[in-house]
């Protein structure tokens, strides 16, 4: 049984694979949380490779590790050891992804009888969408939530999913957990420019070239494939140039298309969370044309930062809930729809500085990680008071 304390505050243990590089939108999640749990008051013990204090090792898994790595991901060991001593004196654990080390995490601490919550971040379609042929068998992703939920959610009754989509999603493949609907949220480092590129130009006339913005892990299902096709298929090909944040294994035939699609050349490169409002700044649009998507913080992060979104209308993804405007969505995989959202836009500037300021306030005030983390507190607040 757990004792608290301190009745204010919470130590929490937040178990993650991999915690040491911020290349992958679950370990970003993890070290936002983390740094707002700490402002707030609470204390935070991270777990997992490249923590600071409660470092696990790299766990190799043939094949698997390699294709992972490509997704700034790592799986980690499991370790009795570790768990010892990182659970000792906590009030509640938290785990983070469904693979060995959080199943081990959560067995190791109900042993102990310390409340356990859980985190559902892993969309099963966003790994089938990178599969291969895999992903054209049959029932693979509904097979994939019946594995995770054999695999760790069966065990935890408070499970935090980002979105009303996800917890959908989860509901209809039979999943019983008391779900908390609670956005990852975006870090207050993410703020329009003082004077939009939209402004600047209705200021001081038009530019050459007009930036379109994109950011994900270069992979099947995030489809920036269907952007290169639309910027070829719009009237001002000849003026834009597309600038992707991100990394993965497309990245070579992502430029191969580029080159024989675009006017101009691509830009693809990783930056890292503390640079990327300083790159969001540096656009005039933000075009999200991801399948699959459990939350798409890089759709908040870019509205926070003052960019007009247009995001891919997909059954899969919850990012489609961000936009207001019709102008702002298009079918998924539509390219000529795209292209023609794009052309909008452009045409636009007026337009696009108006909604520039609308959807950076509207993300300050739903989508902040202040509100977001107080919400998460509550979450561990009710899994302790259930073993007390």
């Amino acid at each position: 049984m757990v004792t608290m304390t301190d009745p204010t505050s919470l130590t929490i243990a937040m178990v993650v694979d991999t915690i040491g590089t911020q290349g992958n939108g679950t370990s970003n999640s993890a070290l936002q949380y983390a740094a707002e749990l700490e402002a707030q008051g609470h204390h935070v013990r991270l777990v997992g490779i490249g923590a600071p204090k409660y470092r696990a090792r790299i766990r190799k898994i043939p094949l698997v590790t390699r294709i992972a790595s490509w997704q700034y991901m790592s799986f980690a060991e499991p370790s009795a050891e570790l768990y010892d001593q990182a659970f000792d004196g906590v009030d509640v654990v938290h785990v983070y992804l469904p693979f060995q080390f959080g199943r081990d995490a959560v067995k190791a601490a109900q042993r102990r009888g310390i409340p356990v919550t859980a985190g559902f971040h892993l969309q099963p379609e966003n790994i089938t969408y990178s599969a291969g042929p895999l992903r054209h068998i049959p029932g693979i992703s509904s097979f994939l939530y019946w594995l995770f939920k054999r695999w760790l959610y069966h065990r935890v009754r408070h499970v935090h999913v980002p979105t009303h989509l996800g917890a959908r999603l989860l509901t209809n493949h039979g999943y019983k957990n008391a779900l908390h609907v609670i956005s990852n949220g975006y870090r207050p480092i993410f703020t329009p420019a003082p004077l939009t590129r939209a402004e600047r130009e209705l200021k001081h006339g038009q530019p050459t070239t007009f930036r379109i913005i994109a950011s994900g892990r270069l992979a099947n299902e995030k489809d920036h494939i269907t952007l290169l096709k639309a910027v070829s298929l719009s009237k001002y090909n000849e003026r834009i140039t597309v600038n992707i944040a991100g990394t993965g294994p497309l990245r070579k035939k992502l430029r191969r298309r580029a080159k024989h699609l675009l006017a101009n050349p691509v830009s693809i490169e990783f930056f890292s969370n503390d640079t990327m409002p300083d790159f969001l700044r540096s656009g005039d649009l933000f075009v999200h044309p991801s399948i699959a998507d459990m939350e798409s913080v890089s759709v908040i992060e870019a509205m926070a930062a003052g960019l007009v979104p247009v995001i891919a209308d997909s059954a899969l993804s919850a990012a489609g809930q961000f936009s207001l405007i019709e102008q702002s969505s298009f079918p998924v995989r539509d390219a000529q729809a795209l292209a023609d959202r794009i052309d909008w836009w452009i045409e636009h500037p007026q337009e696009r500085a108006e909604w520039s300021r609308i959807y950076a306030q509207h993300t300050e005030e739903h989508y902040s990680v202040r509100a977001c983390v107080e919400k998460f507190v509550a979450m561990e607040r009710e899994a302790i008071a259930d073993l007390t």
